[in-house]
């Protein structure tokens, strides 16, 4: 290695990931962007009525800046900086977006925003906007691999409290907000470079509370978005930001750091076809809890069946889901509840809404239900070693039920649904999309949208994708 971090005749990671950001996009990979985009799009309007999104919108208005870009249910447009940091609060603030495995970040909560931002401003193609969102999702995928250790099979960011997601989701976005603007290789270097110095976020908020996870996107998009104008109007940042010995890898990730997972086969290989749509609007790692208890309910199991169970997962994910066990078994608000193993089995025994379980089954009331509180109460999470031969690939669990008859009765899901082994169809993310816009816009509004960002790939301009949503309210009367 050179005393900078990099070998011998080899580019630094940061010139190789911006000769991928200038560069052409495969057909393959532009396919799937517009459904990411509707992804974002649908949750981010159905976190308009939080108080966190709320305050949010206040914020950036009230930094008196230029109509640039729509930020959905805002009233009115603001810089493409604000924009991008309402919508990537909005679009993280449910747990309902996107995931990579294994790097375990989401990756589109950020750069969809900052790509939607920019790209209206510009009047962007969108054709260019769906190639900026596939770089921008590559380059956070990739800085997120490169965070992944594969002895311990954990990201060393989350060992260490650090929210990979907005990390990397700022790089990413600088990297897309760069490509849109029209930089070259170089200045989408300086860019990725700049935002290496803004890149941040810890995850204590995961197992103690407070809401200021749902900041995270947002001011990853922010900062994205920012570095972008900075480095095109002549800021640079050292091309050695990555791997060099006070880069953001040594910063955050120590010698832990895995720097050939950034760049193998890249450009050959594109993580972002990999990244998992979320099923259900809760953390990810308690998706394969959910589908178990769906399993268990078709099986005929109702929760007065249950006299004790164990949700047994792979061991790392314990203390998001399970740690400390008297706080999951009573989540006080809904979104404790979206971190909850108990709360989680709960919810597919009793079934709900959307794909199986959905937004309306992570109320506050229903998180404080006594009845729910007493079925949490017979429910264990334990770790198993067992399952670590295919996480974080896959974040599985089994669930085991000794029923009030005395029979044990198990289901297990190696699978996440949503993942490439057991894709969402299209008419499930219609379904998601659907379900997320209902009742805060007009039928006729959530078409137009939804048939919009479907076709973005051909749209002539994207100046005016998002301006149906930039009022969003209780819906119209062709609902």
């Amino acid at each position: 290695m050179n005393s900078d971090g990099t070998g011998a005749g080899v580019d630094p990671i940061l010139v190789q990931l911006a000769r991928l950001a200038g560069g052409p996009v495969p057909a393959e990979v532009r396919a799937g962007i517009p459904a990411r985009i509707i992804d974002i799009v649908g949750i981010a309007v159905r976190a308009c009525p939080l108080d966190t999104s709320r305050a949010a919108t206040e914020f950036a208005l009230a930094q008196e800046s230029g109509a640039q870009a729509t930020a959905i249910g805002a009233g009115s447009k603001m810089a493409a900086t604000e924009a991008a940091f309402v919508n990537g609060v909005l679009a993280h603030s449910l747990d309902y977006d996107d995931t990579h495995l294994p790097s375990i970040l989401h990756p589109s909560a950020s750069v969809v925003p900052a790509s939607l931002a920019v790209a209206e401003w510009r009047g962007a193609l969108g054709a260019d906007l769906v190639d900026a969102v596939a770089v921008g999702l590559e380059v956070a995928v990739r800085l997120g691999m490169g965070g992944y250790d594969h002895r311990a099979r954990q990201s060393v960011y989350f060992e260490r409290g650090q929210h990979a997601t907005s990390i990397c989701g700022a790089v990413g976005s600088a990297a897309a907000a760069a490509r849109l603007l029209g930089a070259d290789a170089d200045r989408i270097a300086d860019a990725m470079g700049v935002a290496c110095s803004m890149a941040s976020g810890i995850i204590e908020a995961n197992r103690a509370g407070g809401t200021v996870k749902r900041l995270h996107c947002g001011w990853a998009a922010k900062a994205g978005v920012t570095a972008a104008q900075l480095a095109v109007r002549g800021f640079t940042g050292p091309r050695t930001a990555v791997e060099g010995r006070f880069g953001l890898f040594q910063a955050f990730l120590g010698a832990e750091a895995d720097t050939g997972a950034v760049t193998a086969d890249l450009g050959l290989r594109w993580e972002a076809e990999r990244i998992f749509y979320k099923p259900y609007p809760a953390n990810h790692f308690t998706h394969a809890a959910i589908d178990a208890a769906i399993g268990l309910r078709r099986r005929g199991v109702g929760p007065d069946d249950v006299a004790a169970a164990t949700l047994e997962v792979a061991p790392p994910t314990v203390r998001t889901i399970g740690d400390p066990i008297d706080a999951k078994r009573r989540p006080e608000t809904g979104y404790l509840a979206q971190f909850s193993g108990p709360y989680a089995v709960a919810a597919g025994l009793l079934g709900g809404n959307g794909l199986g379980v959905g937004l309306a089954d992570f109320s506050d009331d229903l998180a404080r239900d006594p009845a729910r509180r007493r079925l949490m109460a017979r429910i264990d999470v334990a770790g198993d070693p067992d399952l670590m031969a295919i996480y974080p690939s896959q974040l599985p669990a089994r669930l085991t039920v000794t029923t009030t008859g005395g029979d044990t009765l198990v289901e297990e899901v190696l699978a996440n649904r949503g993942g490439p082994d057991d894709p969402l169809s299209d008419e499930d993310l219609a379904t998601k999309y659907t379900d997320n816009v209902d009742g805060l816009v007009s039928a006729a509004t959530a078409r137009s949208v939804y048939e919009s960002l479907t076709g973005v790939a051909a749209a002539p301009s994207a100046a005016a994708l998002l301006a149906p949503l930039s009022v969003v309210g209780t819906g119209g009367e062709d609902r």
